[in-house]
């Protein structure tokens, strides 16, 4: 599947090629606290198949909660959340919430589930409204 996305401000935009099948909830700590929430969810792209389009990320690098390297990237301008990948080519891992196709993409699996935190496995009974209440 094709795909295209960016940072919250505009100023980095990308383009990659994704198996939409292959999109994951990751539960783990590092997750929680890199986008401030109780997951997050990523889509694979293989390497060659990622392109920034516009604007330069800024990186980081940290051992995770596996053992091994994550370099993690976001916009220097906004703070978005934007990809990571692990340091040894093995391609990259897009945040969600930055793809513009966003409502296309369907989580298969879940991962570092016991990291989850309380009352984010069934939030089917929770009131629902459209806008905010």
């Amino acid at each position: 599947m094709h795909i295209t996305g960016g940072c919250h401000c505009g100023a980095i935009r990308y383009q990659a090629e994704i198996d939409p099948e292959r999109v994951s909830i990751c539960h783990c700590i590092d997750c929680q606290r890199l986008t401030g929430s109780a997951y997050r969810i990523t889509a694979p792209a293989r390497p060659g198949r990622f392109t920034l389009t516009s604007g330069e990320p800024r990186g980081y690098a940290k051992y995770g909660d596996s053992g091994g390297l994550s370099r993690q990237f976001f916009c220097p301008n906004c703070g978005s959340p934007l990809y990571r990948t692990d340091g040894a080519g093995g391609g990259f891992g897009i945040r969600v919430g930055s793809i513009d196709q966003r409502q296309e993409l369907v989580p298969k699996k879940q991962i570092w589930c016991r990291s989850a935190l309380p009352g984010v496995e069934n939030i089917e009974t929770l009131p629902r409204f459209e806008g905010e209440d």
